[in-house]
């Protein structure tokens, strides 16, 4: 048993999908969530200085004695998991959001062609091709960039007539023809989840991270003996640069009021 809170951070709000999605899965436990939304969108970022910003979020949060530090951001694992992994050592197990995806395909869609939507730095770091490949599942992937998505999704334009019209301009792009199932490569993505299986009309199945990554929390969590037992009483949600509206916005995405305190990465 160990009630020591778990680690999680993105560039924003879209994290906390994952967020709520582990918390769903594993109420006991104690979260610690960081959106670094000074410098949000990470995905229109250089690998450098994600590094430097998931290095800083890194130190809060071990700050804390995370057990497990998540990076719920696909272009923050794309670009930091290996140099945060060699940071953070043995103080903590550093989980990312990648991984637990290409377990699932690996089991799931063996020989099958799949898509993938996520920002220029996730689709452009060829990750997920990379990890796909290796597993020589005979898996087609096949990737775009929708670089409107995420910014959109943080102004609240979702579930409506602009999100609707953006969404389709993406998914009919020639790219994504033919596939059998879409990874949505941003943990935004789920709020428009909806949205996208309505376009595809059950002829895709449309694969959500989040669920995806929370199960793997858990196999971690149960493989360890590293469960909280006892009743949570933290959530603790830390934001680099802090708005009303933000603080309001969260509510959408994880579903309840959130309190959201100020913590500035450099002063």
């Amino acid at each position: 048993m160990n009630s020591n809170p778990i680690g999680i951070f993105d560039s924003g709000i879209g994290g906390l999908t994952v967020a709520h999605a582990v918390t769903t899965l594993l109420p006991n436990e104690n979260i610690i969530y960081f959106g670094d939304t000074a410098h949000l969108p990470y995905g229109d970022k250089s690998s450098s200085a994600i590094q430097a910003y998931s290095i800083k979020i890194c130190n809060v949060l071990l700050q804390q004695k995370c057990k497990v530090i998540l990076i719920a951001c696909n272009s923050a694992s794309a670009a930091a998991y290996e140099l945060v992994r060699e940071y953070v050592g043995s103080k903590a197990k550093v989980m990312n959001v990648i991984d637990p995806v290409i377990d699932y395909l690996s089991i799931t869609y063996s020989e099958k062609t799949i898509g993938l939507i996520g920002t220029k730095q996730t689709v452009n770091s060829n990750i997920y091709k990379k990890k796909v490949d290796n597993l020589a599942k005979e898996i087609t992937l096949k990737s775009l960039a929708t670089p409107l998505l995420a910014p959109m999704i943080e102004e609240g334009f979702f579930n409506n007539t602009i999100s609707e019209s953006i969404i389709q301009e993406y998914l009919r792009n020639i790219v994504l023809d033919d596939i059998e199932a879409l990874i949505l490569g941003c943990t935004h993505y789920p709020l428009i989840k909806t949205q996208i299986e309505h376009y595809y009309q059950g002829k895709v199945n449309v694969l959500d991270t989040s669920e995806i990554v929370a199960k793997s929390v858990e196999k971690y969590l149960s493989e360890n003996q590293n469960l909280n037992v006892m009743n949570a009483h933290i959530k603790h949600f830390y934001v680099s640069d802090y708005t009303k509206s933000f603080e309001n916005s969260t509510k959408i995405f994880f579903g309840e009021q959130i309190h959201l305190e100020h913590y500035p990465l450099w002063e």
